[in-house]
Parts: C-alpha cells; sequence; structure tokens
C-alpha cells in the first residue's frame, strides 16, 4: 500500500512537470495525461481515494486542453467514482461535468446513464426530491434515445419517490401513462396489472371514493383482462371497505391478498397510510355521537 502510494506521488510530480516546464502544446499535454492516468491508478490501488479523485480531475484538465472531450468526461466519471468512498457531494459535481460534457458530443445515452447514476447516489443519501430531479433527467434522456425500459424503471422511482413525499396525482399519472404504453409491448404487457394497482393504490391514498370508483372503470377500459386480477379484486375491496368505513373489512382483504403475493414495503406503506385516514374518520364520528 505505501509502495503504491509511493509511485502514485512519483508519477503525479513527473506530470507537473511536465506540464510547469518548456514543451510542444500537444506533447506537453499528452504526457502529463499518461502520468496522471498512473498517479490515479496507483492511489487507487492505495485505497486513497480523495488523491486519486483530485489526479482524474487534473488528467480531465489535460484532456480538455487537447479538445478531447469524451476522455475528458470519461475522467470525470472516474474521478466520480473514487469520491463515491468518501464524498457523495463531490461525486454528484464530477458526474455532472461529465453529462454535460457527454451532452456536448451528442453521447446522450451515457448523459443518460449517468443522470442516473446521480439519482441513485441521491437516493443512497435519502435526499429523495434531488433524486426525483435526476430520475426525471435521466428519464427523458432515455426517452429521447428510445431506450424504454430504462426510462420507464427511472418514472416508476419517480412514481414510488412521489408518493413517498404525497404527491398522489403525480404518482398516479406516471403509472398510468408506463401502463398505457406497456399494453402495446408484448415484453412489458404482462407487467400493466402492477402498473394500475400502484396506480390504484395512490388513488386510495387520495381517500377519494367517487375518484377510486372512476379510475376502476377507467382501468377496465384500458385493459379488458383487468377486472379478472386479484389486483383489481383488491382495490375494490379496499374501495368498498373505505365506502363502508369498515376497518375489519379493510384489514381482512390486505390481509388475505398479502398471504398468496407478498406486499413490498413500499405499497404496505401507503395502504397503512390508508388505514390511518380510515381510523382517523371513525374517531372522528365516534366523537360526534
Amino acid at each position: 500500500m505505501a509502495d503504491q502510494l509511493a509511485r502514485a506521488e512519483e508519477f503525479e510530480k513527473k506530470a507537473e512537470k511536465k506540464l510547469s516546464g518548456w514543451g510542444l502544446f500537444g506533447s506537453k499535454y499528452e504526457d502529463a495525461a499518461d502520468l496522471f492516468d498512473k498517479a490515479a491508478n496507483s492511489y487507487k490501488l492505495a485505497k486513497s481515494w480523495d488523491k486519486a479523485g483530485s489526479t482524474y480531475l487534473k488528467l480531465a484538465s489535460c484532456h480538455l486542453k487537447l479538445e478531447s472531450k469524451h476522455e475528458a468526461a470519461q475522467a470525470h466519471v472516474d474521478a466520480a467514482h473514487c469520491y463515491k468512498k468518501t464524498n457523495v457531494n463531490e461525486a454528484v459535481t464530477c458526474l455532472d461535468k461529465a453529462v454535460n460534457l457527454f451532452c456536448e458530443i451528442g453521447r446522450l445515452n451515457m448523459a443518460a446513464r449517468f443522470f442516473k447514476e446521480i439519482a441513485e447516489l441521491y437516493e443512497s443519501e435519502q435526499n429523495i426530491e434531488q433524486a426525483i430531479v435526476y430520475y426525471e433527467k435521466a428519464s427523458d434522456f432515455f426517452q429521447n434515445e428510445e431506450v424504454t425500459t430504462s426510462a420507464n424503471q427511472c418514472k416508476q422511482k419517480v412514481a414510488q419517490f412521489a408518493a413517498q413525499l404525497e404527491q398522489y396525482q403525480k404518482a398516479i399519472e406516471i403509472y398510468e401513462e408506463i401502463a398505457r404504453h406497456s399494453l402495446n409491448n408484448n415484453l412489458l404487457k404482462y407487467g400493466v396489472k402492477g402498473h394500475l394497482l400502484n396506480a390504484g393504490i395512490c388513488q386510495l391514498c387520495k381517500g377519494d371514493v367517487v375518484a377510486i370508483t372512476n379510475a376502476l372503470e377507467r382501468y377496465q377500459e384500458l385493459d379488458p383482462t383487468f377486472s379478472g386480477t386479484r389486483e383489481y379484486r383488491l382495490l375494490a375491496d379496499i374501495a368498498a371497505a373505505i365506502d363502508e368505513e369498515d376497518i375489519g373489512n379493510f384489514t381482512d382483504v390486505v390481509k388475505e391478498f398479502d398471504s398468496m403475493t407478498p406486499l413490498d414495503s413500499w405499497k404496505t406503506t401507503l395502504l397503512l397510510r390508508v388505514k390511518e385516514k380510515l381510523k382517523a374518520k371513525e374517531l372522528e364520528e365516534d366523537d360526534l355521537t
């Protein structure tokens, strides 16, 4: 480890010397870039992540002097992957710079990929608002490049987080849109009932029984097979329990579905919100009587 660190420092010193010395413009930056690359690799082997990150940024500067934007963008990505281990904000800054460079040279698929990576970093830090912003950017770019599956994955993340933040209408619109587009695709149509279930659960969270009933009718028109599914039955039975203000029935319906198709934590969290609203309503009416 110490040996790698010494090698890294030596390569970095030589690179700085190249830059400060006299030499033909192009060759000077090419030589320095080669040395910075070696230094960064050695810092990585020494697990000196911050030093590796800062050295990749020096490498990026050399590539920009040589007008090699693709290489500069990649050096920013390499820097970000080092900073990820120590400083998420620095990693995001580096990936943002990489995205801008990829956009300048028309590599929009690469830009989309790293917008998604920024979103994932924010998600890992529990910064849901910023995660939404970058998943939306990634989704737009993937859509423009016609990478539908990746675009849908990012949209689903936006919907998932929007619902967590109680932005139910936004989540509903996304899930319904994905369901609509998936119907015409043989590979994706098997997932339609799941998207409509998610949209329906968000409708339940809004607590408007009329809107829920209308939504179920709409989903049936969209996909005539939906009314024969357990997902449809769950939504319809919960809507009836809400209308009748019957917490016992609500609990039974959810339990029965969960025993056959386990509910994930997202659905469980939202259904608990629905149950809490139902409880509050029941208590309110008890107080009035």
